[in-house]
């Protein structure tokens, strides 16, 4: 039986607290301190399921069976070739049509610090073969919140989870993100064509628009003609890993407001994305929502990496277990 729409909330130290939905898993609020001391809710959203539902789908949810894009929503495996719903120009993304941010997950466990939702695909949902079940834990710790992905399958499939998290450290209402500043622990990134998918290049950012070795304030860089013109940043990085080792290394830091983010993450890739095409909304605090008001750190393998194979792989076997961990620590 389906469990019905609700929300939870986690709570920290000094008043840090995540309001969760097992709607879509979705992050519905985000209670931050600045260095003041001072609590602002910094990710965009709305009032309602209704909303949260029809004005931007994928606000905040855990997006499955596979983030980010497959080029012509088409993939190979095991000598099989998948064809699945095309939703994005010529593309297949963020899982299709009907992704993981539209389901009601189920609760396996609640309390003040931690909340496990479960959802399980069935064979052929959305173009994508073998049931694959599906637990994210969400938990905080004093100011930090942690995402666990665990999935097992019992056909050979592919996976690639992460959370749409739009993030305004200035507080939800603030109508811009161009004052944060920006690093990004990554020397190399992947390259798009014309669609938006990866070439199946893996390149240096010395030298270029996308290096953010160093901070960078994102006023400098988000008009820079090497992005989508007028919209803004939408690029997936190459994280710079340690060799063997699985466990949360950093991903990025972004600060604004007196209020820092450092992402931690187990897994290869980082899609920084400034919310460029963000519809005109009204959100939860009142105010207009807007492109390149929010900024999104979407810890993921590379897009289309079914297609590519230099990139890490995106297949999950009977027996093997898909098991990565995001932290996002304030």
């Amino acid at each position: 039986m389906m469990d019905a729409i609700r929300s939870f909330t986690l709570t920290g130290a000094k008043g840090f607290s995540a309001e969760i939905s097992n709607y879509g898993a979705k992050l519905l609020r985000l209670m931050v301190p600045d260095d003041k001391g001072q609590l602002a809710d910094v990710v965009l959203g709305f009032n309602t399921i209704e909303e949260w539902q029809t004005k931007e789908p994928y606000f905040n949810a855990i997006i499955g069976r596979v983030a980010n894009r497959i080029k012509n929503g088409r993939f190979e495996l095991d000598g099989k070739t998948y064809q699945l719903p095309i939703n994005n120009g010529t593309n297949s993304l963020h899982g299709g049509v009907h992704g993981f941010n539209s389901k009601v997950w189920d609760v396996l466990s609640y309390d003040a610090r931690s909340l496990v939702l479960h959802y399980c695909a069935v064979d052929g949902e959305e173009g994508y073969p073998g049931n694959l079940d599906v637990i994210v834990t969400y938990s905080v710790k004093e100011t930090s919140l942690t995402i666990h992905y665990k999935a097992v399958t019992d056909a050979p499939t592919i996976v690639n989870l992460t959370n749409h998290s739009y993030f305004n450290l200035n507080g939800e209402t603030s109508p811009s993100v161009r004052n944060h500043m920006l690093q990004v622990i990554a020397d190399a990134y992947t390259p798009f064509d014309a669609t938006a998918c990866p070439t199946g290049e893996i390149i240096l950012v010395e030298g270029s628009p996308m290096d953010f070795r160093h901070p960078v304030q994102i006023d400098e860089r988000i008009d820079d003609p090497f992005f989508v013109p007028g919209r803004g940043i939408d690029n997936n990085f190459v994280l710079r890993k340690t060799p063997g080792l699985h466990t949360p290394e950093l991903a990025a830091v972004v600060c604004a407001s007196g209020r820092k983010m450092e992402v931690f993450t187990t897994l290869p890739g980082l899609q920084v994305y400034t919310g460029n095409w963000v519809e005109e909304n009204i959100g939860k605090g009142g105010s207009l929502y807007c492109p390149q008001n929010a900024i999104c750190l979407e810890t993921q393998n590379f897009p289309d990496a079914p297609n590519h194979p230099n990139f890490p792989s995106a297949v999950l076997r009977p027996g093997e277990e898909y098991d990565q961990t995001t932290i996002y620590s304030f």
